[in-house]
């Protein structure tokens, strides 16, 4: 063991996930000095070093916002081939290319250190305050233990692994449906007779894998071979086509992260969670978890490999771990450099999301109530909007519908994330910026993706900054003034409220969110601002690789939309509010000419404007 030091920071972050890195990011950017902790030598969680590359949810404009609104528009320009590439989501990457936008981010920022490859080996706390952490470092020369003061101390990690060591409250697992009358949950008499809660204390993880398509389509002499147990059903819903292309990426690429009878994993899972996790027990035994879903996913792709008759192939993708240490950002393995982690510890936090928090107050494009606070202040700090989706083993678990027709797809309502839900409510300086929010096990299923989480991390280090400006407790900042610095921030404007009209791009932006804020009263349920006119017409910016469109487009009826070009018909969906609005005064074939790219994989049209003035 080498040298032992001490360091005092205002904000510490624990955890490479995607909140994480975005906690650093703005703590840092807000200028507070920040110090940035991640288990491996990688940053992104799920957006890279997860390699869960085809992100879900907040993929209409309005809901674009925040460093997740950035990120996207960075990858838009750093992929040749542009991100219309799979039918799972509106965006596909390589996960390389992000983790090289949040290096680059972090590089630009001098208040903020970043130490990889980090073990936490204790959280030290007196009364309610965490005051220091004890860090193994590893690097070249050896090892060194690190304890590191903060004022400020952030989860960032998937599984909530500072708040299990901290001593603050979380939950973990299954809550009852009498607990919170949530419509989804189980019975508390079901949770404790039925075993299959105890078999599956969490939703199944997975250890995502890429595989590399040889050529754009499948060999013709392709025959549809029934996968062999234990994926027996793999392909039956969707066929080995659909099956492959489901996570397309640039260059070919796919990312295989397949829930039905694919590599999800159900197995002991509780030996992710064993605390003290230092342990030789439960270190051996975490490490059996790991090695187990490792070889499943390798299985899997090897499985669709056959089937494919070669046309599937390993990717050669990502580093090893010691490359990846070096600093390398690509490598020869197929297999991401970490686990994706649906769900994990569960802050006690200030307060609770659950799933009717979630759901839409009316039909159509509704929005969830509101979160206001015993003052009635309306504490929103980030939108998510996707519709909840819950893995395990065996049949899919029912949920209550929150999904509604929008811009020729199917989206889900948006919601908004209470700013007491990032607060701890036993440990006055800890906040949670990952999936380890205080939020209930159902409405976990839709508040842990990547979008969502992103923006939950800037939130999270906005608040630790502005605590450190003003000398405050996490409890006692005002959410007006968190909300009001995430709405102006000047690099990475952050929408706490959901107003279905109003896209990041559009110039009234910034007055309508704060509008909403002054008066939360005026959304009605349906995020429009009532007794105020709509936006100013206002058509989405140019966009790289798009094209002309010119043909007869044809409403369904029931809220779908297709144009015929060619001789070929074409789904059409739009992500734009405008086009939106014109698409719904639609109601019988005419013939039009639109921009937007096309995505062979959904397959489908993304159009973005008419070519037509004022639209």
């Amino acid at each position: 063991m080498g040298e032992r030091s001490e360091l005092s920071v205002d904000v510490v972050v624990w955890g490479g996930g995607s909140g994480g890195v975005a906690a650093a990011l703005q703590a840092g950017r807000a200028g507070a000095s920040t110090l940035l902790l991640t288990p491996g030598a990688w940053l992104g969680g799920m957006v890279s070093a997860a390699g869960v590359c085809a992100p879900d949810g907040n993929e209409l404009t309005p809901w674009q916002t925040g460093l997740w609104g950035a990120l996207l528009r960075a990858l838009e320009q750093e992929e040749p081939e542009g991100l219309d590439q799979n039918w799972v989501s509106c965006f596909g990457y390589r996960p390389a290319t992000a983790e090289r936008i949040l290096r680059r981010w972090l590089a630009a920022e001098p208040t903020i250190q970043w130490w990889p490859d980090c073990t936490l080996l204790e959280v030290v706390s007196h009364q309610d305050r965490i005051t220091a952490l004890q860090v193994g470092r590893h690097h070249d020369a050896g090892a060194a233990d690190v304890l590191v003061h903060p004022r400020i101390v952030i989860d960032g990690s998937d599984r909530g692994d500072l708040i299990g060591c901290s001593g603050a409250g979380f939950r973990l697992g299954w809550e009852s449906q009498e607990q919170w009358q949530e419509p989804s949950a189980p019975s508390q008499q079901r949770l404790e007779q039925d075993p299959f809660f105890k078999r599956q204390p969490v939703q199944s993880p997975t250890w995502v894998v890429l595989g590399q398509l040889t050529a754009a389509a499948p060999p013709p002499d392709l025959v549809a071979t029934a996968p062999p147990p234990p994926f027996e059903g793999a392909t039956e819903a969707f066929g080995l086509e659909k099956t492959l292309t489901y996570g397309r990426l640039p260059g070919g690429l796919v990312m295989l992260n397949w829930p039905l009878h694919g590599n999800d994993w159900h197995h002991g899972l509780e030996r992710a969670f064993a605390v003290p996790a230092t342990g030789s027990q439960q270190q051996a035994a975490a490490a059996e978890l790991l090695a187990a879903m490792q070889e499943h996913s390798l299985q899997f792709a090897a499985m669709l490999g056959n089937l494919s008759g070669g046309w599937l192939q390993p990717g050669r993708i990502f580093p090893t771990a010691n490359e990846a240490r070096h600093g390398a950002l690509e490598g020869e393995q197929a297999l991401a450099l970490m686990p994706y982690w649906r769900e994990g510890r569960r802050l006690q936090g200030q307060s609770v999301v659950l799933e009717q928090h979630l759901l839409p107050q009316g039909p159509g494009a509704s929005i969830a109530p509101l979160p206001f606070d015993a003052a009635g202040r309306c504490t929103a700090i980030a939108v998510g909007n996707y519709a909840n989706d819950h893995h395990y083993p065996g049949a899919d678990w029912p949920l209550a519908p929150k999904s509604c027709r929008w811009g020729g797809r199917w989206s889900g309502t948006p919601f908004a994330i209470p700013y007491g839900a990032l607060v701890s409510r036993d440990r006055s300086n800890l906040l949670a910026a990952d999936k380890c929010l205080s939020v209930s096990h159902m409405a976990n299923g839709a508040t842990r993706l990547q979008p969502l989480v992103l923006n939950i991390g800037q939130a999270a280090g906005l608040a630790a900054a502005l605590c450190c400006q003003g000398d405050l407790l996490p409890a006692d900042l005002a959410p007006r003034l968190l909300q009001e610095a995430l709405i102006r921030d000047p690099q990475a404007p952050a929408a706490p409220l959901p107003l279905w009209d109003t896209p990041w791009h559009h110039p009234q932006w910034r007055q309508r969110q704060l509008q909403a804020l002054a008066d939360p009263s005026r959304l009605a349920g349906h995020g429009l601002l009532s007794g105020d006119a709509e936006p100013a017409p206002w058509q989405a910016p140019p966009q790289r690789r798009e094209r002309l469109w010119q043909g007869e487009l044809q409403p369904d009826g029931s809220g779908g939309y297709g144009l015929l070009v060619a001789g070929r018909l074409w789904p059409v969906i739009t992500l734009e509010p405008a086009l939106h609005r014109w698409l719904l005064a639609q109601e019988r074939s005419r013939n039009v000419a639109m921009l937007g790219c096309a995505n062979p994989w959904g397959p489908w049209l993304r159009l973005s404007r008419l070519v037509e003035p004022g639209v």
